[in-house]
């Protein structure tokens, strides 16, 4: 485990080493690496070092995360690169200088930033490290143009960083074998963290949008370089980049939404697909000799969308929204352009891009790290929005959690609306059926109507949107096939029919959606018909009887009715209340939907939560909980109006009595008395676990102050009592005292093993509900009868999840502990005892009267015998 942990920190210098060795080795007529196996080499340690850093952002170590990801990209695009020199597809003199170069020049600026900071805050090995490889990388790009500067200089600095890179790794091995006595000056990052830890608690923090903002000069930097002669010519051999940055951008955008972070997650997914775009570009000489062209209503509404985005996140930082302002400008130039990302026009906007970036990212890492900060207007805004009465931004910890339960991610659905947007006015280009690749559709539908679409649907599913999550994962795969088979040049008379075929079944999924929509709200409902619109529309072109103008209608009826989506999930993420709501279901079931308006939701893994809970049930009121079961209904049992609303609420059948839970048998302590020895040590050994020991009934139901709440509470002749093996249930019982159980379903449903199984049946009945996500078993408790323990005499009314075999297990241990006991009050005389041939009705059909053996033991007493009954 200590190895595992330090070699999460030692792959800077690992891939410094190949480096340097392969510089030393450059003026050699043979490389001493190949190029090939360096550059897969590059890309696996490139792979390693952004886990390492993704796996430290846990703990808030900001700077390490970035100089992580921004060197692990770096390599990730220079292996590739080096793969295809290897590979001979840079053949032509300067072709690895062209490549290279665009990369060269971002990181060298990107680390020298990372550096500075690193020196301002102090964290002087981490700064180091990024001064060197940024040094490096600047040695590099003279190499490639003056023979005056030679490979020795950059495997200087790589040496450099294996050096700095060795001695942090050894102070990390010294802290963690000396368990945190031992670290060596600059190594100990807990020291640092304390900082930024308190700004995460103070409010959300992006430590991911660095990086993503890094890729953004990336991928400027490929085409700005050809604008000012840097790079004499754009060809496949950049691409690397453009795609290192897009695949980069997509992970940054799922690490945004773990930071809760919607409006920097969609603006990084919207650059992930201009990144996508470019690199497809420049592969055109495969399949064509000219430059490909571009449909302009696609980048028209793309920037209509960046604008749209541009006006919410300057909401929250105006710097941020002014940065996005570069994009709508780089949108509407590739729209003027037909050429797009190979004219003037475009990459005049890309330098500017490569400028904004820089200064953002030095605004926001230092923002980060330093206690001092750069102004970036947010507190101007706040303070204009707090004078108005109708728009009321949303803050607080619980910002972005879920309507039902907790969820480690933000909500996709702005994402996902847009890429619908995008995908439908990508297709109103019919293009040449002739030469289908001659404009630039595929990246626009494929990786905004799919890829981004996917990621959409599984952080909704994350989130327990089951139906959001299915539509758009379902129309993600509609749009990847549709966008590849009719823009890819795939067609073909069979190819056709299956098509067709496909189409079909895409559509009967997607009627069951529709329907199912019917009782979510009326936007989803217009959301998932008119892209039944769109289906039709596939369909038809497959099988050659689309009528003229039919897909342009049906795109732009879904592509507005997307927009509205669009714009209601950005309301509803960044403002209270909802100014563009989503509507009401169509149609209203009794129990769909329950708790909307009310029911309170608090994750069971913070202890705030149950403490709420815990104050919900001292005040009468009545909550679902999870247990080491399935999901209860609770009240507290010293509450008779709260126990009689859960026994209204739930429906209660007179056979179904409602149980007793406690969370120590010393909260029955003053009534020890009045129990049997036998049944007292027998509840002590069973306990905690899912047995529940039903009791006789008796006076210790006075000594829990159940009041008139005891009569919906058991049986006339006996309770049920338990103690959970839950943590969660045992410390509520423990805020609270000992409350009164039912399962929480209605009376003869299925037992509920979801927090959302809660909200369905009984949201709308219960004040609020403890969310745990699925229960950790399906079975409820096993019932054990133990009226007449006594008499050696147990019965089941409910096998459940502990086994018959392990109950009597337990009774027969405590039944040999009161035979080594004389006198124990547990013997019955012979005259007194009976031979009891004793069934039980039970309720489930599986349980039933123990065997009975008599076994008569010899007795200190005169004439006295022991029966045990087992």
């Amino acid at each position: 485990m200590i190895r595992f942990k330090f070699l999460k920190t030692g792959h800077p210098e690992r891939g410094s080493l190949l480096l340097a060795a392969h510089f030393y080795s450059l003026p050699r007529a043979a490389p001493l690496i190949p190029s090939t196996a360096l550059g897969v080499l590059l890309v696996i340690l490139s792979s390693l070092l952004a886990y390492a850093g993704i796996r430290r952002s846990l703990r808030n170590a900001s700077l390490f995360l970035s100089l992580c990801l921004t060197i692990s990209v770096f390599w990730c695009g220079y292996g590739v690169v080096f793969i295809l020199g290897g590979q001979g597809v840079l053949n032509d003199t300067g072709d690895l200088r062209n490549a290279l170069v665009p990369g060269l020049v971002t990181f060298t600026l990107a680390l020298l930033i990372i550096a500075v900071v690193g020196f301002l805050c102090r964290e002087v090995i981490l700064a180091m490290i990024a001064s060197a490889v940024s040094l490096a990388s600047a040695h590099e790009v003279a190499m490639h143009y003056s023979t005056a500067f030679g490979s020795s200089a950059v495997a200087c600095n790589y040496m450099i960083v294996c050096l700095v890179g060795g001695y942090f790794a050894l102070g990390r091995i010294l802290y963690f074998l000396t368990k945190e006595k031992i670290a060596l000056p600059g190594t100990d990052l807990a020291k640092k963290k304390t900082h930024e830890q308190i700004q995460s608690t103070s409010g959300n923090v992006n430590h991911f949008a660095v990086t993503g903002l890094v890729l953004n000069m990336l991928s400027a930097s490929v085409f700005g370089c050809r604008l000012v002669g840097v790079t004499a010519k754009l060809f496949i051999g950049q691409v690397p980049w453009l795609w290192a940055a897009g695949i980069y951008q997509i992970g940054i955008c799922i690490l945004s939404y773990r930071a809760m972070d919607v409006l920097m997650a969609t603006f990084f997914g919207f650059t992930s697909i201009l990144k996508f775009a470019g690199g497809y570009c420049l592969l055109y000489p495969i399949w064509q000799p000219e430059e490909p062209s571009f449909p302009t209503p696609f980048l028209v509404v793309f920037s209509i969308l960046f604008v749209v985005l541009a006006l919410f996140l300057t909401l929250k930082s105006p710097v941020d929204g002014l940065y996005l302002l570069f994009y709508v400008a780089y949108c509407i130039a590739l729209a003027c352009r037909p050429k797009g990302f190979f004219e003037g026009g475009p990459q005049g906007v890309d330098v500017a891009i490569f400028v904004a970036s820089a200064l953002m990212t030095l605004i926001h890492l230092y923002n980060v790290k330093a206690s001092a900060k750069i102004p970036t207007g947010k507190d101007a805004v706040k303070a204009l929005l707090a004078r108005s009465s109708s728009l009321k931004l949303r803050e607080g910890t619980d910002l972005h959690a879920p309507y039902l339960g907790y969820s480690k991610y933000a909500d996709a659905e702005v994402l996902g609306y847009a890429c619908s947007v995008l995908a439908s006015f990508a297709i109103t280009m019919t293009g040449d059926p002739h030469a289908p690749l001659a404009t630039v559709v595929i990246p626009w539908v494929v990786v905004a109507g799919g890829i981004l679409k996917l990621l959409g649907g599984s952080v909704a599913f994350a989130r327990g949107k089951t139906l959001e999550s299915s539509a758009f994962i379902l129309y993600a795969v509609m749009w990847i096939i549709w966008g590849l088979t009719r823009y890819g040049g795939l067609y073909g008379t069979t190819r056709s029919f299956h098509a067709a075929v496909g189409i079909i079944a895409f559509m009967l999924f997607n009627g069951f959606i529709v329907f199912c929509t019917l009782f979510l709200n009326i936007a989803w409902f217009f959301y998932s018909l008119t892209f039944l619109l769109i289906a039709v529309s596939f369909l038809l072109d497959a099988i050659h009887a689309l009528p003229a103008g039919y897909d342009i209608a049906a795109t732009l009826i879904f592509g507005l009715v997307s927009f509205y989506c669009f714009l209601s999930a950005l309301f509803n993420s960044v403002f209270e209340g909802s100014c563009l709501p989503m509507g009401r279901p169509i149609v209203q079931l009794s129990g769909v939907g329950g708790g909307m308006t009310k029911c309170l939701h608090l994750p069971a893994r913070k202890a705030s939560s149950v403490k709420r809970i815990a104050d919900i049930l001292k005040n009468g009121g009545t909550c679902g909980i999870p247990t080491d079961t399935v999901y209860v209904l609770v009240a507290a049992c010293n509450r008779p109006d709260a126990v009689e609303k859960a026994h209204q609420s739930k429906r209660q059948a007179q056979d179904r009595p409602m149980s007793l839970w406690i969370s120590s048998l010393k909260q029955l302590e003053p009534a020890k008395h009045l129990f049997a020895p036998l049944l007292w040590d027998f509840m002590e050994a069973a306990w905690p676990s899912p047995i529940s020991v039903v009791v006789p009934r008796g006076e210790w139901v006075d000594f829990l102050g159940m009041k008139d709440s005891a009569k919906y509470v058991g049986t006339p002749q006996s309770i049920a009592i338990r103690i959970p093996d839950c943590s969660v249930t045992t410390h509520l019982i423990d805020l609270v005292g000992p409350i009164v159980v039912t399962s929480a379903n209605p009376t003869g449903e299925a037992d509920t093993t979801h927090h959302n199984q809660v909200y369905a049946k009984l949201g709308d009945k219960v004040d609020a509900v403890l969310c745990d996500g699925p229960s950790p078993e399906n079975i409820a408790s096993t019932v054990v009868d133990c009226t007449k323990i006594n008499s050696g005499n147990i019965g089941f009314f409910r096998v459940g999840i502990i086994p018959k075999s392990q109950v009597l297990q337990i009774l027969e241990q405590v039944q040999k502990k009161h035979r080594l006991i004389p006198n124990s009050g547990t013997c019955t005389t012979k005259g007194q005892e009976e031979h009891l041939n004793h069934s039980h009705a039970v309720h489930n059909g599986v349980g039933m009267a123990a065997s009975e053996e008599m076994a008569p033991l010899p007795s200190p007493d005169d004439g006295c015998k022991d029966y045990t009954r087992l």
